[in-house]
């Protein structure tokens, strides 16, 4: 069945609800039930018991699942390593280290904190994920003492987590995306998406951003009131904010009588981003039909592994090491093991929630072809000139609706690359294009679950994380499509 204009009409009510009411969970509620009450008719009674179903199904898909079983995981792992006083040792250190630059030059260390939060987000480009909750949970405490706003964090964590994900695709993404070039005829999808990456200005000019700002000083939009508020107040977030996190985990008392030691922390960090490439390899290990040598085989793998899987083994293989080092160390036994491990999941059930509902309301976008319905209303009236600025546009919009890059790659790839096709635009231009707008459109949307994550490791207000962030992303976003309109017309 078509249903038009009416497929668009629900992500539309769940953003706009959920920027009014500051209620992404009532928003997404629903947005749900919305979409499931235009698919069965009207009907009240059949539509109310679709969206209960449609959430039940979220669970059928394995990669959902292990999403949110990760997200809730995560939360036993934050609250180790801040009961082995693992985070008060990595602060300490970082603490001598400004102290030595503010004697150098006052504000100094206040930049290059910054600075450091932001590589540190780059440099973990094995999964979003990781890179964004890394950041948030290392530098909070630090960002928090130097009087630099929640806000703020979120940002850096958010701009700095899928713009490397997507620009050095040797990852679950650069997996996710080669399967779906496949799928569309393209022989050889590696080289066309590393082609691609030159052209996908989006994520280029969000870390450009990311840095200039930081370095010059110079914020704008909401960012700038709420750099004002806490450099007058010292408040860190607006007084009636609800930060994604319950202060259980984003203060949990560690252990007393026992040193702070930063490898507690650091090495369970970096157990969980070493394992995200190494479960990479281990599951689409099979799946390689035939390699030249090893090295070629472990490349291969990593295109066909599960990203899901992986981030999910790498957090539980980070858990059972943090274990046996607090073990070792007399930090805890298994009795005290075991009620973290609850206490930290309990935490984080609002977070596994909203995931919940987020992939519900891309589920029900998907049952509503939201996205094919776009992409069919535009299809007329283009020529190859104006192909990638609105390619670019397209994809922003569904990913903004629906809160999900991913499904936005899968929707649009299946539409841009035939598109470029029939009007004999360059595939890798308008591969970059569809690319860079789902990171775009993800970046504004408040139903996104990377930015979701965000806020959450942040300990930032959700809403108010969109809002700082989206003047940024928008002026990164109108670049971007100046940017192809210069190339499609010079092309």
């Amino acid at each position: 069945m078509e249903y038009g204009f009416l497929s668009v009409i629900p992500p539309i009510v769940a953003i706009i609800l959920a920027l009014k009411t500051k209620q992404v969970y009532i928003a997404l509620l629903l947005g749900i039930w919305f979409s499931w009450l235009i698919i069965k008719g009207w009907n009240l009674l059949d539509g109310t018991l679709a969206m209960i179903e449609g959430m039940v199904n979220v669970f059928q898909s394995e990669g959902n699942t292990r999403t949110i079983m990760f997200s809730a995981l995560v939360g036993a792992l934050l609250i180790f390593i801040q009961y082995s006083r693992g985070v008060e040792g990595f602060i300490n250190i970082l603490n001598r280290r400004l102290v030595k630059l503010e004697e150098k030059k006052t504000g100094y260390s206040r930049v290059m904190v910054q600075v450091l939060a932001t590589v540190t987000g780059l440099l973990l480009f094995v999964e979003t994920s990781i890179s964004s909750l890394t950041v948030g949970t290392l530098y909070r405490p630090i960002f928090d003492k130097l009087g630099i706003p929640r806000e703020k964090l979120a940002y850096i964590a958010d701009s700095s987590s899928a713009p490397s994900s997507i620009l050095i695709p040797f990852n679950a993404w650069g997996a996710f995306i080669m399967g779906l070039l496949l799928t569309q005829g393209i022989e050889k999808p590696f080289s066309v998406m590393m082609a691609s990456i030159k052209y996908n200005f989006y994520p280029l000019i969000a870390i450009a951003m990311v840095f200039a700002v930081i370095l010059s000083k110079k914020d704008f939009g909401p960012m700038k009131k709420a750099e004002k508020r806490t450099k007058e107040t010292g408040e860190l977030m607006n007084p009636d904010s609800k930060p994604m996190v319950s202060d259980a985990v984003t203060s949990f008392p560690p252990k007393e009588g026992i040193p702070a030691k930063a490898y507690n922390m650091i090495v369970p960090l970096l157990v969980m981003v070493c394992m995200m490439p190494i479960n990479l390899i281990y599951t689409g290990w099979d799946a390689v039909k035939e390699a030249s040598s090893f090295l070629n085989h472990a490349s291969q793998a990593i295109g066909e592994g599960s990203g899901s899987s992986s981030v999910l083994y790498a957090v539980i293989t980070s858990l059972l090491v943090a274990m046996v080092m607090y073990f070792i160390q007399g930090i805890m036994n298994p009795k005290e093991a075991i009620e973290l491990t609850l206490k930290g999941i309990s935490e984080l059930m609002p977070l596994a929630l909203l995931m919940l509902l987020a992939f519900a309301i891309g589920d029900a976008c998907k049952e509503l072809e939201t996205g094919i319905y776009v992409a069919n209303a535009t299809k007329d009236w283009l020529s190859p000139e104006l192909l990638p600025a609105v390619v670019f546009i397209i994809s922003s919009f569904i990913a903004f609706s629906t809160g999900t890059s991913w499904g936005t790659f899968a929707i649009m790839l299946a539409i841009s690359v035939p598109m470029a096709t029939i009007h004999g635009a360059d595939i890798t231009i308008v591969v970059a294009a569809t690319l860079g707008g789902g990171i775009f459109g993800d970046h504004c949307s408040p139903i996104s679950d990377t930015s979701i994550i965000s806020s959450m490791a942040s300990a930032s207000d959700h809403i108010d994380h969109v809002k700082t962030q989206l003047p940024y992303a928008l002026v990164g976003g109108a670049i971007t499509t100046i940017l192809y309109l210069i190339i499609g017309f010079m092309g």
